[in-house]
């Protein structure tokens, strides 16, 4: 896809361009701390920082990267934490005696207290044991012991279990996607709430623990927060205001796909902006660069591209907006990033070749909301080159390609380049099912190459609705290509949803029979149901769709909406169909090891995408003969 440079506001990369070579001219030199904030699973660096950092450090400025997450969830499994959950302990008793005299406690207040009263102090003495001796599992080859793995991650489970206890309503959860501070995430005002309430929000002791001290040592001009997912605005917003409190005069930025998706409704929450002094949408290199140069400075904040911001005045969204050219962008920059904390055992290097999908045609799809510009992406010859720097530079084998998609004649180039320059990496990343893409000389190049582990759009077993979604795909195709990837020993994870609007119970049942026809060829799915999301075509064109949707205006920070549908699965329909799946779906696709990094991990260890040391429970005598066989 063409770049329309002249659409939009879209800034020429000439006119958007920083500058590129490090500060000769005399310019100040600016500190940059950027911080990655929780949460998120610790098992390999989130890409935004150090993509930033390089395109920084390159025009000459100080850059200190720090993933938060990393090192608070390094911090949850010790000793010193777990000593301040026991000094929790009889505050919270005390909390919940006070309580009991105002009314009667509830059951769960009333486990509560109980399981406090457990919290002994040689109770925690031998949980700080079994943490300790868990990280050290899945940062050794002891990882690679399916049932010491098991052990360790059911340790951290229960850990966060113990330290709920102490900040209860909040749940403080491992995997930690699933973490709930008992506040809305979608309402700013329960957001600005859970800032200020010390009870649960944990992210205030991490922020005194991992963030106040960095602050006070390295002293940065700016500071910026990549916001990836929604949940990370708690522990944002509470870092945002922290900082504000103690070092008011930071410049503090918020950037990342969250605020992206959120750019129309930021300049609408005046107290929830109040916290950070300017944000960043879209791509950020170029626009946070020139914001960087300007703090300080006398420059018009209209001129530089993707940036919203405050002052006197009011809250403000520049007019115009920058996309990047990819031949421009340096290779992401690991410097600072503590790589052998990781929870893994072996460093796991996120690399992006691409900006934006290739198809960008799913009607359920709103990643393209990211970008201001098509698809782009970097020459072949430019990515082997940067892989291999990464690979030398930094000791790695393993590299996630985080692409949106990968296309089918980039996948190509790919492996007959990584095959004939032996770069003996193992590396997954994420691609659609395509006619293009069933020769076995593709498959066989692609195991060649050191290919393990795929994310695999299925969606749907059902052609009706995967032609309703405009995927362009068949069954026949996504048959094959199950097939030729069991074949050639790439494990392939399926993702499908149900409740696409129009579908019926009968295309959902197309697909869970679909699946378990090939389940000799699938090894493990990720699936849910449908979430209107409010940059999604389905949600700009409901109409067209059948559907019809309520905006509560007091749910401003809302990103997908309830809604009902005229003819189809409506949403408690999906939910019902969603939980037959679960019950009854082929149990082999239950996975001890459900983290995509860990099951990539493995398959690049053991050679093999069949491992059944994975599976909750083994598969019956004929379906491991079959499995065998693939």
């Amino acid at each position: 896809m063409r770049i329309d440079y002249n659409k939009g506001g879209l800034l020429t990369p000439q006119r958007a361009r920083p500058r590129q070579e490090p500060r000769a001219d005399g310019g100040p030199k600016k500190k940059v701390m950027l911080i990655f904030p929780p949460d998120w699973y610790p098992s390999e660096p989130y890409l935004s920082l150090p993509t930033l950092t390089a395109f920084l450090r390159r025009a000459g400025h100080d850059v200190v990267q720090q993933d938060v997450n990393l090192e608070m969830y390094d911090w949850y499994f010790s000793a010193d934490f777990l000593k301040r959950v026991l000094k929790r302990v009889p505050r919270q008793l005390d909390r919940l005696k006070k309580l009991s005299r105002e009314r009667a406690l509830s059951d769960e207040e009333i486990e509560l207290q109980m399981a406090l009263c457990a919290c002994t102090r040689s109770r925690m003495a031998d949980l700080t044991e079994q943490a300790e001796r868990a990280k050290a599992i899945v940062r050794s080859p002891d990882f690679y012991d399916a049932d010491k793995l098991e052990w360790a991650m059911q340790v951290f489970r229960d850990v966060t279990s113990t330290i709920s206890l102490v900040y209860a309503p909040a749940r403080i959860c491992m995997p930690p996607m699933e973490t709930d501070l008992s506040y809305k995430i979608f309402m700013s005002s329960e957001v600005l709430a859970a800032v200020e309430d010390t009870q649960v929000n944990v992210y205030r002791d991490v922020f005194d623990h991992c963030v106040r001290p960095a602050i006070e040592a390295e002293r940065p001009d700016v500071i910026g927060i990549s916001i990836v997912l929604r949940q990370q605005l708690f522990s944002s917003m509470t870092f945002c205001a922290m900082i504000q409190e103690h070092f008011p005069n930071i410049h503090v930025t918020i950037g990342g796909n969250t605020v992206t998706r959120l750019r129309d409704v930021l300049p609408n929450t005046p107290k929830l902006f109040a916290l950070f002094d300017s944000a960043v949408v879209y791509e950020g290199e170029t626009a946070f660069l020139q914001l960087v140069e300007a703090i300080g400075t006398n420059r018009d904040f209209r001129e530089i591209p993707n940036v919203l911001w405050r002052d006197e005045a009011g809250i403000h969204t520049s007019p115009v907006t920058s996309a990047e050219n990819m031949a421009d962008l340096p290779p992401p920059d690991f410097d600072g990033l503590p790589l052998e904390k990781y929870f893994v055992p072996e460093p796991v290097l996120p690399y992006l070749a691409t900006r934006g999908c290739y198809w960008g045609r799913c009607e359920f799809c709103d990643h393209g909301e990211g970008y201001t510009a098509g698809y782009r992406t970097k020459k072949i010859q430019e990515i082997i080159e940067e892989v291999r720097g990464l690979r030398d530079k930094y000791h790695t084998h393993h590299f996630h390609f985080t692409d949106e998609s990968y296309p089918p004649a980039l996948f190509r180039k790919l492996t007959r380049q990584l095959k004939e320059h032996n770069l003996g990496i193992a590396w997954t990343t994420h691609i659609r099912f395509e006619k293009s893409l069933l020769d076995d000389e593709v498959w066989q190049d692609a195991q060649d190459s050191g290919c393990k582990f795929l994310h695999m759009g299925y969606e749907s077993g059902s052609e009706r609705v995967l032609t309703l979604m405009d995927k362009a795909t068949t069954t026949e195709v996504i048959q094959r290509s199950l097939a030729l990837s069991a074949q050639h020993g790439v494990w392939n994870h399926v993702m499908g949803f149900f409740g696409f609007p129009g579908e019926q119970y009968e295309d959902a049942k197309f697909s869970m029979q679909f699946l378990e026809d090939n389940k000799h060829h699938v090894h493990s799915i990720g699936f849910g149901t449908f979430d209107l999301s409010k940059h999604t075509p389905v949600a700009k064109h409901p109409e067209k769709w059948g559907i019809t949707y309520y905006k509560n205006p007091e749910w401003d920070l809302a990103m997908d909406y309830y809604f009902t549908v005229k003819d189809g699965l409506g949403v408690e329909d999906a939910e019902r169909v969603f939980e037959e799946f679960e019950q009854n779906h082929y149990a082999g696709w239950d996975l001890k090891i459900y983290i995509r990094e860990y099951v990539f991990l493995y398959v690049a260890h053991f050679g093999t995408n069949h491992l059944p040391a994975l599976q909750f429970r083994i598969a019956p005598e004929e379906d491991a003969v079959a499995l065998a066989k693939v």
